[in-house]
C-alpha cells in the first residue's frame, strides 16, 4: 500500500515543462537504448515506459518522430558487444541503465550524445569530469547522495537492533566500486559500534559464501550497493539472506517486492522520466556538457512485512510511518 511520496527537491530538468512540443522537424530522429537488465525485468521494462511517455509528453513519438532501438544485454558480459551495436547504428542520441553500461559506450564512442539514469558516481566512475560541468558527450541522473551509505545502514539498524556486524555487497567490476555509497556505510558502522565488513563479489558462489560467512553467527547483518550485478542477481542475494536469517536493506525497491527485508532508494521510474528531458534538450541542440548531473529528488522506501515475521523481527512503528509501500 502506498504511504507517501517524498519529494527531496526539484532538480532543473524536473523543472522543465511537461508539454507537447510543436512540430519536431520532418527528419526522424534515432534514439539508441542500452539495458544491462533481463527485457523481461518488471522494473526495468516499467523504466522504459517511463522514459517513452515522458518523452511523447515532450512531442517524439516512436515510429513518428523518433525511432528507438532497444538493447537488452541480460547482464554484464554481454555490454561490451551490444554498445558497439548500437555506436555502429550511429543514433542521434543513446540512453543508457546504470554504470557498466554507460561505462561501455563511454569506450565506444566520444561523439554521440549519451544520457545516462541510474549511475551511482559518475565522478569517480570517470564518466563525467564534473557535476556541474560533465565536459564531453556524456551526463545524466545519478541513483544516489553520498549520504545514503549512512542511511541505509540506520535503517537496517532501527528495525533489526543489536546489530554487531554488517556486511557491504557490491561488485567491483560493475563499475561502481564501493564508491561513496560504501564510504557512507563504514562512517556509520563506526557511530553505531558495528563492525563493517567489505563483501566484493563477482559470481553467485560468491554471494553465497558471503552471505554464509555473515549468518555464521548472530548479529549479522548485510547492506547492497546499487549496481548492474546485484540488481540482476537479487533473487540468490534475496534466498542466502534469509537460509542465513540475516536482515538486509537494499537500495532499489524490486528487492523488497522480491522478498527481500527493506529498500529505501531512488524511484527508477522517476530517474526515467526525468532523463527524457534531458534527452529532447539534447534533441533540440544542447549540448551534454552544458547540461549537469542531476541527483535524485524522489526517494521511496519499500518494507516487506512477511519477511520481516520471517525473521523475527518486530517493526518499529516509525518504520511503519515512513514506508511508501509496505508488503503484507
Amino acid at each position: 500500500m502506498r504511504r507517501r511520496e517524498f519529494i527531496a527537491g526539484l532538480g532543473s530538468a524536473a523543472a522543465w515543462p511537461v508539454v507537447a512540443r510543436a512540430q519536431q522537424g520532418d527528419r526522424v530522429r534515432r534514439i539508441g537504448v542500452l539495458m544491462p537488465n533481463d527485457e523481461n525485468d518488471p522494473a526495468a521494462k516499467a523504466g522504459i515506459s517511463a522514459f517513452t511517455q515522458a518523452l511523447a509528453d515532450f512531442g517524439w513519438t516512436d515510429g513518428r518522430n523518433v525511432r528507438m532501438d532497444v538493447r537488452w544485454s541480460g547482464g554484464d558480459y554481454r555490454l561490451r558487444a551490444f554498445a558497439q551495436g548500437l555506436v555502429g547504428l550511429q543514433p542521434d542520441i543513446i540512453l543508457t541503465n546504470g554504470t557498466a553500461a554507460t561505462v561501455e559506450l563511454q569506450r565506444e564512442t566520444q561523439t554521440i550524445p549519451i544520457v545516462f539514469a541510474n549511475v551511482t558516481d559518475p565522478v569517480a566512475s570517470g564518466l563525467v569530469a564534473r557535476r556541474d560541468r560533465p565536459s564531453g558527450n556524456i551526463t545524466g541522473f545519478a541513483n544516489t547522495e553520498a549520504t545514503l551509505g549512512g542511511k541505509w545502514l540506520e535503517l537496517l539498524s532501527e528495525i533489526a537492533p543489536g546489530l554487531e556486524r554488517v556486511a557491504t555487497m557490491f561488485n567491483p567490476d560493475s563499475g561502481t566500486g564501493r564508491g561513496r555509497n560504501g564510504h557512507g556505510v563504514a562512517t556509520a558502522a563506526r557511530s553505531l559500534k558495528v563492525v563493517p565488513i567489505i563483501a566484493p563479489v563477482h559470481t553467485i558462489v560468491e554471494i553465497e559464501t558471503a552471505i554464509n560467512a555473515v549468518g555464521r553467527e548472530p548479529g549479522g547483518g548485510l547492506v547492497v550497493l546499487p549496481d548492474t550485478f546485484t540488481i540482476f542477481h537479487r533473487a540468490p542475494i534475496i534466498s542466502a539472506a534469509a537460509r542465513n536469517n540475516i536482515p538486509a536493506v537494499y537500495s532499489a525497491s524490486e528487492f523488497a517486492r522480491d522478498g527481500g527485508l527493506l529498500s529505501y532508494g531512488t524511484d527508477f521510474r522517476d530517474l526515467f522520466r526525468r532523463a527524457a528531458s534531458y534527452v529532447d534538450r539534447i534533441l533540440h541542440g544542447e549540448k551534454p556538457r552544458d547540461l549537469p548531473v542531476q541527483f535524485p529528488t524522489k526517494y521511496e522506501m519499500v518494507l516487506n512485512l512477511k519477511t520481516a515475521k520471517a525473521l523475527g523481527l518486530t517493526v518499529p512503528q516509525s518504520i511503519l510511518l515512513r514506508a511508501d509501500e509496505v508488503i503484507e
